[in-house]
């Protein structure tokens, strides 16, 4: 059971964080409402981009306004802006996205240098250890890759640049989210739904704030089979010389060939020389 009582004692947070409906569109503009530099319009229309995430298929009208908590008509006058910009198009049924939004998640990649300076030092940790090696950071309750070395495919699912994974049962993302000041992981516990993707993923919220708690002090997480089945990853933080936290790089492999106490012994040191190595580039 995902039980959230007694969630301030859990890490020492003097308040609990309120709990939003991440579909109530109110929630998110409401600070900025009054501000005259504030461009409604802009926001609604990332909103309903923002809503097509997992729905490969496409969705309709009626759809995107329940998710994404806009009314009908402003939902359909954002839709007929994005199809004809070139970003979505219009089925007959429903709409989908096209690949023209790329270039929104391509525009942020190539302002940043973060994903250039770690890959050559990614596909040298993956010849090493002949495993595959990825870079993320956290977005919301969520990880999003920005850099990988793949040696091999470890899951059922291939990875890219611009996946995105739960933080809460992944290595990386336990990593970051170990990273978050005491409010902000508190406020991250009460509205996260622990979804049981595997036998063994943690769905209790005390365990799990337990478990980032030992991150924060060994500096490290280990996940075994709680994504996937057969999937274990170890991940370290990626810190500024100013010590701030900025990303993560894991080190994934098939439970079968390598051990949990093996990842540690062998794998975790040559991940943490590639960690300093890239927080020394990174200035």
């Amino acid at each position: 059971m995902n039980s959230r009582s007694d969630s301030s004692s859990r890490l020492n947070s003097p308040v609990a964080s309120p709990r939003h409906d991440s579909r109530d569109p109110s929630s998110d503009f409401a600070p900025f409402v009054g501000d005259p530099n504030f461009v409604l319009s802009l926001a609604r229309g990332l909103k309903v981009l923002e809503s097509f995430e997992g729905h490969t298929e496409g969705l309709t009208v009626s759809e995107l306004a329940r998710i994404s908590g806009l009314s009908r008509a402003a939902v359909r006058r954002i839709l007929i802006t994005l199809a004809q910009l070139g970003y979505a198009e219009d089925t007959g049924r429903s709409f989908r996205l096209k690949t023209r939004v790329l270039k929104l998640g391509f525009s942020y990649l190539s302002s940043t240098s973060l994903p250039s300076i770690a890959q050559p030092l990614l596909e040298h940790l993956s010849e090493l250890l002949h495993e595959s090696s990825s870079l993320s950071v956290l977005d919301g309750d969520q990880i999003v890759y920005l850099a990988r070395a793949s040696a091999k495919r470890v899951m059922s699912v291939g990875l890219s640049v611009g996946s995105r994974l739960p933080a809460y049962c992944t290595s990386m993302g336990r990593v970051l989210l170990a990273a978050l000041p005491d409010a902000e992981l508190e406020a991250f516990l009460n509205r996260v739904e622990l979804k049981p993707l595997t036998p063994k993923t943690v769905t209790n919220v005390g365990v799990l704030a337990e478990i980032i708690r030992r991150i924060r002090a060994d500096a490290f997480a280990l996940t075994d089979e709680e994504l996937e089945l057969g999937l274990r990853s170890i991940a370290v933080p990626i810190r500024t010389r100013q010590n701030r936290i900025v990303a993560a790089i894991n080190v994934g492999v098939h439970a079968a060939r390598v051990s949990a106490a093996e990842m540690v012994h062998r794998y975790l040191p040559h991940l943490r020389e590639s960690a300093h190595s890239l927080s020394q580039l990174l200035g």
